[in-house]
């Protein structure tokens, strides 16, 4: 994901959506090369980030430093008539300055997101989501287990089991996802599988 590129996301049929092109991988040392689907959502949410941050070109994610700056409270200095002849003093820390307030400032690098990035980054945001409410289902303990075991590979797997619980057949999920065995879909679907196969749904209305 940190190594994409403006110029790898190209048009697709849908003008809303968008393909990437995707030249290396982790389970394609040999560069073979693969295309995955961007959704509309997807690139809306690209559109905006390249926007404010001013990119046209080069990496798509990248860090962005922040500066938190204190608020200073007003300072009422001396009059420079009661300091006269005396070159000594620093008239920087005599003379008035008026309160500033608290700010943030944020500058987009040059050079692409670090891989060791992005986990934090996720948990960050399930963190933050926890906070809003928005995972009224997890408690603290579920939260903090989530949060020990999320890898920016959790998304793939995620997404496998997304499409393995809506019907999606293996092939598809393979394709989808570019998997180049069925093991290791087939490992993270296991206790799906369990749970949807003909006896779990039966044992669910027995009880």
């Amino acid at each position: 994901m940190v190594a994409i590129e403006v110029e790898y996301i190209i048009e697709a049929i849908d003008p809303d959506a968008r393909l990437l092109s995707i030249a290396r991988s982790k389970g394609d040392q040999e560069g073979e090369g693969a295309t995955a689907y961007l959704s509309p959502r997807t690139v809306r949410a690209i559109a905006a980030w390249l926007e404010a941050a001013g990119i046209a070109a080069n990496p798509v994610f990248r860090r962005v430093n922040v500066r938190r700056y204190k608020a200073r409270p007003a300072v009422r200095g001396r009059k420079i008539d009661s300091i006269s002849g005396r070159e000594t003093w620093d008239l920087r820390k005599t003379l008035s300055k008026p309160a500033v307030p608290a700010r943030v400032d944020y500058d987009v690098g040059e050079g692409a997101l670090h891989p060791a990035s992005v986990s934090p980054i996720y948990r960050s945001m399930i963190q933050r989501a926890f906070d809003a409410g928005a995972l009224a289902d997890l408690t603290k303990d579920d939260l903090a287990r989530l949060l020990n075991g999320i890898s920016a590979h959790s998304t793939r797997v995620g997404l496998n089991q997304d499409l393995f619980t809506s019907g999606e057949d293996l092939a598809g999920i393979m394709d989808a996802l570019r998997w180049k065995s069925p093991r290791m879909p087939l490992a993270y679907n296991r206790n799906l599988a369990a749970e949807q196969s003909a006896a779990g749904p039966l044992m669910a209305k027995i009880g």
